[in-house]
């Protein structure tokens, strides 16, 4: 057997896999999108029914927020823990990635103990401090376990940058900020591309947290549930699907395009 027959031989069961579990649902999905009553005009109908628009730019916005905010907290936070050794590192390091062991519902639940009506700050001012069901509770959620992603990815990142190079820009007189602005940045750039592509993907099809939490609000996981379970409208929920992919994948795919490398969305 040559080597090419070899390596044809071994990636059989990677082809089967991706047809089968990959290919062929997708089809089905699309597929089942377009056997309601208003056919592939339900695409058009999304766009125009208030509810699941609104629901799509919600969506949007948090998983955008979400991926801003997260990628400040975690390039400070990488960035100084890459950059010093001190006694605690790892202990610090091991709690800050903490939220990857827990899955989408007991972070909501505790977004609730700490925001919710009988949560710690309402206890505290009572009557006065209850987030847990809003966006913004929704928005702390998502932005728990986003951290320690693109945590893990900007420290993988800053691992590899040459610390010569900021001591050159020091020593030609850059003050803290341009160091920062005209070396790190720069180098990290392709990682916070990849890592910001990872929170955004994760907080647009997260629903462990928003089911815990989406009380009051619509995010496009929560709609398609409950068209899905409650409604039994197939064809709408298999839609809404289509159309949270389709966002989710072009965003990677910009990211893959700006970072030159492989992206896989985690969690």
């Amino acid at each position: 057997m040559s080597s090419r027959q070899f390596v044809a031989l071994c990636l059989v069961p990677l082809a089967i896999f991706a047809l089968t579990f990959l290919a062929l649902p997708l089809v089905r999905l699309v597929l089942a999108s377009g056997e309601g009553e208003a056919g592939w005009g339900i695409y058009w109908q999304i766009l125009h029914t208030p509810r699941y628009l609104t629901t799509l730019v919600q969506t949007v916005l948090v998983s955008v927020c979400v991926t801003i905010a997260a990628l400040v907290v975690s390039t400070t936070a990488g960035l100084f823990l890459t950059r010093n050794r001190f006694r605690g590192r790892a202990v610090l390091l091991s709690i800050l990635t903490l939220p990857l062991a827990f899955p989408g519902v007991v972070v909501g639940f505790m977004i609730i103990l700490l925001g919710g009506r009988q949560g710690l700050f309402n206890t505290i001012f009572p009557g006065h401090v209850v987030f847990a069901y809003s966006i913004f509770g929704l928005f702390l959620g998502y932005l728990y376990f986003s951290i320690p992603r693109v945590l893990l990815t900007v420290m993988a990142a800053a691992e590899k940058i040459d610390p010569a190079l900021e001591e050159a820009a020091r020593t030609l007189g850059a003050p803290p900020h341009r160091v920062l602005r005209d070396v790190l940045i720069p180098a990290l750039a392709p990682a916070l591309v990849a890592a910001g592509a990872i929170a955004f993907a994760t907080a647009m099809g997260a629903f462990g947290t928003a089911f815990t939490l989406a009380t009051n609000i619509d995010v496009l996981p929560m709609v398609i549930y409950t068209e899905f379970t409650l409604s039994a409208n197939i064809a709408m929920a298999a839609a809404l699907s289509v159309l949270l992919g389709i966002v989710t994948w072009g965003m990677l795919f910009l990211a893959r395009s700006f970072s030159g490398s492989t992206i896989a969305a985690g969690g």
